[in-house]
């Protein structure tokens, strides 16, 4: 890996999104600090890019009211030496992102995006995105869907079936040049756009996205039941990691 990353210079930075609330849980605590095998699922994601060779910095972005609450459970914790700044999210994940990206160095190349409740990505998937990024500028992470979808009409009446073949879950990280990303969420701010994740603001824009091959183990923690289901597969990698 050591070899591989020199030929890709340029900053690779990445910025952790857990500023959300996540009253989907049910839980008193952000969910963030969660305990996911013995340990707060955010420190989970946040190892996985500090021990990334393809990475070099990791912003985090976080509510304003849980600075004490990050700094004491995760920053204190663990020696992650790769985070260099810590910012406030806001109202919207696309302000929360752009908050990150103002506080990006000079120097980055690539950023990727990634959300804080996402910690059983590998440095596979991440090694993939930033490879994707440098060559087509904007790429996110997904896997394809393994049941039919239909789309509905507003009185739930089927309206049409797509085909299978052509639908991807989104996942994170998404990775993209950092001119790209700049633009287009300045384009998203002039025509008071509101995207649910940041490929959309680049596709808003009309630039194209390419879709990288994810992990369907790369889940977002957002029930309870995800957590479940993510201490078993946690617990599976623990015996037999593999990509």
């Amino acid at each position: 890996m050591k070899s591989f990353t020199k030929g890709f210079r340029g900053m690779n930075t990445v910025i952790i999104l857990a500023a959300g609330k996540g009253s989907r849980m049910k839980a008193e605590l952000n969910k963030q600090y969660l305990m996911l095998q013995e340990k707060p699922i955010l420190a989970h994601t946040i190892e996985v890019f500090q021990e990334s060779a393809i990475i070099d910095e990791i912003i985090l972005v976080v509510s304003e009211s849980e600075h004490e609450l990050c700094k004491k459970e995760i920053l204190d914790q663990y020696n992650y030496t790769k985070v260099k700044k810590m910012v406030s999210g806001g109202a919207e994940r696309q302000v929360s992102v752009l908050n990150g990206i103002h506080e990006l160095s000079k120097e980055t190349d690539i950023v990727l995006i990634h959300d804080g409740a996402r910690p059983l990505i590998t440095e596979k998937v991440i090694e993939r995105c930033v490879v994707g990024a440098k060559e087509f500028g904007a790429v996110s992470a997904g896997v394809p869907i393994k049941e039919t979808i239909k789309i509905m009409e507003k009185d739930q009446f089927v309206k049409y079936t797509p085909n299978r073949e052509n639908v991807w879950v989104t996942q994170t990280p998404q990775a993209f040049k950092v001119n790209i990303i700049k633009k287009a969420h300045k384009f998203a701010m002039e025509k008071d756009f509101l995207g649910t994740d940041d490929a959309m603001l680049v596709e808003y824009m009309g630039e194209k996205v390419k879709m990288i091959e994810g992990n369907y183990e790369n889940i977002k923690i957002t029930t309870p039941d995800d957590l479940i289901t993510a201490e078993a597969i946690a617990a599976y990698r623990r015996d037999d990691f593999h990509d």
